[in-house]
């Protein structure tokens, strides 16, 4: 009511409607600019000007004066009720195009500010926002207001329903109420798409963030690898286009990975945000039948959405896992071995460490493997006598005299052309019987495996994963950084070539450690 009042008090005279640049006569009357020029344009034929309200004359039309405050406040009236003025409902009793304010569903009429003074009062006169759709207000069997929600049933219905309809000694409530209770929960439901498209956004400024600095790192390597082959160009040009190509490659690979994962999050941030303009939208609707007769399906959907409850609600590190980092490993094993001939003088350039001392402990060799006196070779043979000792192993397995409890650390093996084998890493508080002795077979070992398919596979935990690569080389090299928790497989052939890399939190001191079913293995010096 107290819009309808001051709406009518911002109404132009001449043309009904809120003031559009008002200006005031001396008279002390309001009107539209363009409204009170018409007027008097006509008045012009007949030799004088007066006020169309109370007639005072006007000497001179360039007395109008514009009303700044009068002009604001309609201004923030017009931005205050957009809906009304864009609704394009029309009050049913008057004889021009007023803007209806509200609509009687009683009467099945809408009303403008001053209509709506004198319409009535009482109970059954329901008044709602302006409206058009009275039918879908209405009881469809009795024709009556919908007043309840059968809770039920999940549906509006009208007091004769209540009384004598279908629903008849159901829970009901006012439509008041709930439509209230499903707008609490509307509102919960958007805190939890804002906090997921929050989160879904911290996400996707980790990925761009660690996106700079793997550019950045790419950028620093291609400038070392560019630097170094530059004075070395004419005999080394094949080698430059390998490494160059293997930073290439990962730029792509993890490039693209960026990409699908921002794109990715990019797409279900937009899906969230569609969802909350949707919810608000409900929330901030005025009428609660627009609320309740929302379909309850469409409803459900917006309350549990599946993806929300997919999504991986982990820390923002745990996306990173899916993109991976420069392999420099991989870079400075490609140039070691191109290389091999002339470490010594480019070692200073190249920036990679040697490979560390890595000797096999008699103590801990199976009575069906023999090491020789450099401790560096392992065969499989018939059953020895070793001297007893509580290290040792039971099968085939033998372990490094030394652990690794810190550092970047690598070591090459070489192994047999047709044997059969496992190498990797193990904590020394391994089994040394029975089958969770065998590295892989247990979670305290990571190995690499290559059995009588002739393809490799990795194994950890009781857990083997097949890989796609057959085996084109005897030559390996194991990388284990320990603090990144990091422990990776190379292949050495014509090419390097990263077969697979576990991620883990190491906690104790790890060993090298060898299983030989036949054959032979050996570790390079």
């Amino acid at each position: 009511m107290a819009s309808a009042d001051v709406r009518e008090e911002l109404n132009c005279s001449i043309c009904l409607d809120v003031y559009k640049d008002p200006v005031t006569l001396r008279c002390g009357h309001n009107f539209c600019r363009a409204c009170i020029d018409r007027v008097l344009d006509t008045q012009e034929a007949s030799g004088g000007y007066s006020c169309p309200d109370c007639r005072e004359k006007i000497q001179d039309r360039s007395a109008l004066s514009r009303n700044v405050t009068l002009h604001n406040i309609a201004e923030r009236f017009h931005s205050a009720q957009p809906a009304q003025e864009e609704s394009g409902i029309f009050c049913t009793y008057c004889d021009f195009s007023v803007p209806a304010v509200k609509t009687c569903l009683l009467c099945e009429a809408s009303l403008c500010g001053k209509h709506l003074k004198k319409h009535g009062k009482s109970l059954e006169h329901v008044l709602v926002d302006p409206t058009t759709s009275l039918e879908n207000r209405k009881c469809s069997i009795h024709k009556k207001i919908l007043e309840y929600y059968c809770t039920e049933d999940s549906t509006c219905i009208c007091v004769s329903c209540c009384l004598v309809g279908e629903h008849g000694g159901h829970a009901v409530e006012s439509i008041d109420d709930a439509s209230e209770k499903k707008r609490i929960k509307l509102r919960t439901i958007l805190e939890e798409l804002t906090s997921k498209r929050e989160q879904g956004e911290r996400k996707a400024q980790t990925l761009l963030r660690h996106k700079k600095k793997v550019e950045k790192k790419l950028t620093g390597e291609t400038g070392r690898i560019t630097a170094l082959f530059r004075d070395l160009r004419k005999e080394m040009d094949d080698l430059e286009k390998r490494a160059l190509s293997e930073i290439d490659r990962q730029e792509k690979r993890i490039m693209l990975s960026f990409s699908d994962l921002i794109q990715q999050q990019e797409v279900e941030k937009d899906e969230l945000s569609k969802k909350m303009h949707y919810i608000e939208e409900l929330c901030n609707a005025t009428d609660p039948l627009a609320i309740l007769k929302e379909r309850q399906s469409e409803t459900m959907d917006l309350c549990h959405p599946e993806e929300v409850e997919n999504q991986d609600t982990g820390k923002d590190g745990n996306v990173l896992c899916n993109v991976g980092d420069l392999d420099k490993n991989l870079i400075s094993l490609t140039l070691h071995s191109g290389l091999s001939n002339m470490v010594s003088r480019l070692k200073n350039e190249i920036h990679i460490q040697e490979a560390v001392d890595v000797s096999m402990d008699r103590n801990t060799v199976s009575n069906f493997l023999q090491i020789e006196d450099d401790l560096k070779r392992a065969y499989y043979t018939k059953s020895q006598q070793h001297p007893d000792s509580p290290e040792r192993f039971e099968d085939c397995q033998v372990f490094s005299t030394r652990g690794f409890s810190s550092g970047q650390n690598f070591w090459e093996v070489e192994t047999s052309r047709t044997g059969n084998w496992m190498i990797g890493v193990a904590y020394a508080s391994i089994e040394r019987k029975g089958e969770h002795s065998f590295i892989g077979n247990n979670d305290k070992s990571w190995c690499l495996c290559k059995v009588s398919n002739k393809k490799y596979s990795v194994m950890h935990d009781s857990k083997t994963i097949q890989l796609p690569d057959k085996c084109s080389s005897q030559r390996l090299v194991i990388y284990l950084d320990y603090k990144a928790g990091r422990l990776s497989f190379y292949e050495l052939g014509e090419a390097v070539r990263h077969l697979y890399t576990f991620s883990a939190t190491f906690t104790q001191p790890l060993h090298a450690a060898f299983y030989i079913w036949d054959e032979w293995l050996r570790i390079r010096s």
